[in-house]
């Protein structure tokens, strides 16, 4: 009777382990339950141009609500709500400030008004998204009406020159589907959508498009162990131009980045119960030579990439 008893103490505590060893990693947001989550991302980007080297560092900052509305077998109807937003930008002593927390003037001269009032716009209007269960966004239900709020009176943006065409570029970007997918997908899309087991791999390929270049990122996901409610995770990507990628246009100048190539790897923790990001850090390195051609002129141009992001779930 006591061995009996005692392989079935064995076999109990075998099942747990056994528990503990697999996880169902997808997303599964409680109805009508507001969640929050923070990233911020710091980057340096270095440029040698004729032997001088310029550098840009950047900060770029969001905070996210996310709330399920509905759901059906394939997908989750999402309310998002950009709550802060922020970008600041030290390029060679030069600083540029946009926020969401102020209100703007969109006929200003000055290019930190005009963004900070369409990323003020955007902080006071929801996004209705469908994600699926591993966190993609699949779809922007109202991105017209969206776009259409945000975007309103820009047409009086009196702004000229160099800067004037980097604001219209700006501007567009702002609400377009794939950016604002990007930054979503940013906060959630990191599961397989099954349940998987310590060791097991998956991936994920996105395209996004950053400063106007156009990439595809693979990641490849590893479940490295779970503890209690937490699934640690390990990932590491690759960069790199997208098939096809069209060129930037910029002040009667064409940029071509084709040989650009990347790297990152990260460090995540998900919420099993959820599938959100509990916290998470990586960093990503992508080097390579842009290609200038302008009237008269045809040059290589080097450039460095390095940022590291931290992203963390919020009370």
């Amino acid at each position: 009777m006591k061995k009996i008893l005692l392989s079935a103490s064995v076999f109990v505590v075998s099942i747990s382990l056994m528990a503990q060893n697999s996880a169902l990693l997808k997303l599964n947001l409680e109805k009508n339950k507001v969640y929050r989550l923070r990233s911020v991302t710091e980057q340096t980007v270095s440029q040698t141009i004729n032997g001088n080297q310029q550098t840009v560092d950047s900060k770029v900052g969001y905070t996210v609500s996310l709330k399920m509305i509905d759901r059906t077998p394939d997908f989750m109807v999402t309310e998002v709500h950009f709550d802060t937003l922020f970008t600041k930008t030290n390029s060679m002593g030069k600083i540029t400030t946009f926020s969401s927390a102020v209100e703007g003037n969109i006929k200003s001269s000055e290019m930190g008004d005009i963004i900070s009032c369409l990323m003020n716009r955007l902080s006071k209007n929801a996004l209705y998204v469908k994600l699926d269960f591993t966190g993609k966004p699949v779809e922007i239900i109202n991105l017209k009406m969206l776009s259409d709020i945000v975007l309103k009176d820009t047409s009086s943006i009196t702004l000229t020159g160099i800067m004037g065409s980097a604001v219209k570029k700006q501007v567009g970007n702002i609400v377009s589907d794939d950016n604002l997918k990007t930054t979503i997908g940013m906060f959630t899309w990191n599961l397989p959508g099954k349940e998987v087991a310590a060791g097991e791999n998956w991936t994920t390929t996105q395209q996004t498009n950053s400063g106007g270049m156009e990439l595809t990122i693979k990641n490849s996901y590893q479940l490295d162990a779970i503890k209690g409610d937490n699934a640690e995770i390990m990932a590491e990507s690759s960069i790199k131009a997208a098939d096809n990628a069209a060129p930037i246009k910029s002040a009667g100048a064409t940029v071509t980045y084709d040989n650009l190539l990347g790297v990152g790897k990260s460090n995540i923790v998900i919420d099993t119960r959820t599938g959100l990001v509990v916290n998470g850090g990586s960093k990503t390195h992508i080097t390579g030579n842009l290609g200038i051609s302008a009237p008269g002129v045809s040059m290589q141009m080097p450039m460095d990439i390095n940022s590291e992001s931290n992203i963390k779930s919020v009370e």
